[in-house]
């Protein structure tokens, strides 16, 4: 499968810059895997395509404050930090990216705050674009923790051509967010409400979570051709004994096992033993997928509609077909389906 094949042009209207008002009044688009049908719906009519003993996965990530504007020693030149990953939390060394890359080397003091409270030294650089900071804090790690990210923001996405506005805060965070570290919100799982997991609640459908800490790596162009050499960032996940017992009981009795989201099948794949069951795991992954590829554990997935080129849009092509992907997007563009991480949704069953 090659890079190229993924190519469309997708006009910039149509990339959402906002969220709906309501978390589960966007549009979603239900495809059949089967018949190759499309249905037009709105997201709170989800309930309607599952039943009693059905398994929702979701990906219970949550989202810190990561981009955060910091000034230069001497020259005072304003430079963005985008937080990706604590690495100490002794020394306070942290895996950040930098930008303007070219202006930043090791030994370089940046500040932080109004009044330069917060002060970082760069001590490696670890890729063209990555360095790594150590902040120079005296107190408790978790007084840290709090003083950091008061200086952040939300980490918006490039693709949104706006500042951070205060709804930001809430809506790019599912509602059911509990374990930090996450750069990227799980797109998927910003379309449920509370009503709408109480009704699927009430219909009697099962919830089961996982965790992945999504990355940048999601938004990271691919610079090969041929796909089998791309290598994708790796990305802290859990899945617990209690998530694998829900989902391994929903396949066995045969009732529909959905991945909410392209974080969530990553996980899941991750993670199969033998006769297409999920096992437990602590760890990090690297999973690619793209197509041809033949899933082992979800029957049916959530996903927002992608860029191109994406890796997000090639594991859903791997899912749901590459053709009838590829068909079914060129009708959400002329259907003026909404892209990206606020966008609409598509039900793949």
């Amino acid at each position: 499968m090659k890079l190229s094949k993924f190519k469309f042009k997708l006009p910039e209207e149509l990339i959402a810059q906002h969220p709906t008002q309501n978390r589960d009044e966007s549009r979603l688009m239900v495809l059949d895997r089967k018949t190759g049908t499309v249905e037009h719906k709105l997201f709170k009519e989800l309930p309607a395509y599952f039943d009693e003993k059905d398994v929702l996965i979701f990906n219970n990530t949550k989202v810190f404050p990561a981009r955060l504007f910091g000034n230069k020693e001497k020259t005072g030149a304003q430079i963005e930090v985008f937080l990706l990953r604590e690495l100490n939390e002794d020394l306070r060394l942290w895996d950040v990216l930098v930008d303007p890359a070219r202006k930043i080397r090791i030994g370089n003091k940046l500040y932080f705050g109004e009044d330069d409270s917060m002060v970082a030294e760069v001590i490696d650089n670890t890729t063209s674009r990555g360095r790594t900071l150590r902040f120079l804090y005296d107190g408790p790690h978790d007084e840290f923790k709090k003083a950091l990210y008061a200086l952040g923001e939300t980490p918006l996405p490039k693709t949104i051509l706006r500042a951070v506005e205060p709804e930001d805060e809430l809506r790019f965070q599912t509602i059911f967010a509990c374990n930090e570290g996450a750069v990227v919100a799980p797109g998927a799982g910003l379309h449920f409400s509370r009503e709408l997991l109480k009704r699927l609640e009430i219909k009697g459908v099962d919830f089961s979570y996982i965790t992945l800490h999504a990355g940048l790596g999601n938004f990271r162009d691919i610079d090969v051709e041929d796909l089998t050499k791309h290598k994708m960032d790796s990305e802290q996940m859990i899945i617990t004994e209690e998530a694998v017992k829900r989902v391994n009981e929903a396949k066995e009795q045969g009732h529909r096992v959905c991945a909410v989201g392209t974080t969530v099948m990553r996980a899941i794949e991750s993670s199969v033993g033998a006769a297409g069951h999920l096992k437990p795991f602590d760890g990090w992954t690297n999973k690619f997928i793209f197509p041809p590829y033949d899933f082992s554990v979800a029957n049916c997935m959530i996903s927002n509609f992608h860029q191109p080129y994406s890796t997000l849009l090639m594991m859903v092509s791997a899912f749901g077909g590459y053709d009838l992907i590829m068909d079914t997007y060129e009708l959400a563009m002329k259907e003026k389906y909404r892209f990206g991480i606020y966008g609409d949704a598509m039900l793949i069953i």
